[in-house]
């Protein structure tokens, strides 16, 4: 497709996998979420707490998933590849990406 990068296809794949593989953690975040929100103000720390527990292992898993694929390209490449991963990731999944803009 013109003005596509060539690692978006891939990108999109892997995420489209990355639903389905996580799928009952997914879940478990969207009830964690809504655990804490409707939670009465002496509940909701501890319930956000552990909605961020769900939130971080997202996260690592998707920064796993990046630098897995990124370490069998060249230097270079790998760039482009993170660069194109991380925009897809954080549109497609903003509260779960906050560790691919750290790296």
């Amino acid at each position: 497709m013109p003005g596509r990068s060539r690692f978006a296809d891939v990108v999109h794949r892997q995420l489209d996998l990355f639903v389905a593989d996580e799928a009952s953690l997914f879940e478990e975040a969207a009830a964690a979420d809504a655990a804490w929100t409707t939670a009465t103000r002496d509940e909701s720390e501890e319930l956000f707490g552990d909605y961020q527990l769900v939130v971080d292992q997202l996260a690592e898993r998707l920064l796993d998933l990046r630098e897995a694929y990124a370490s069998t390209l060249e230097d270079s490449t790998s760039e482009t590849y993170r660069a194109v991963f991380g925009k897809v990731a954080r549109k497609r999944f903003r509260p779960y990406a906050g560790l691919l803009e750290e790296t």
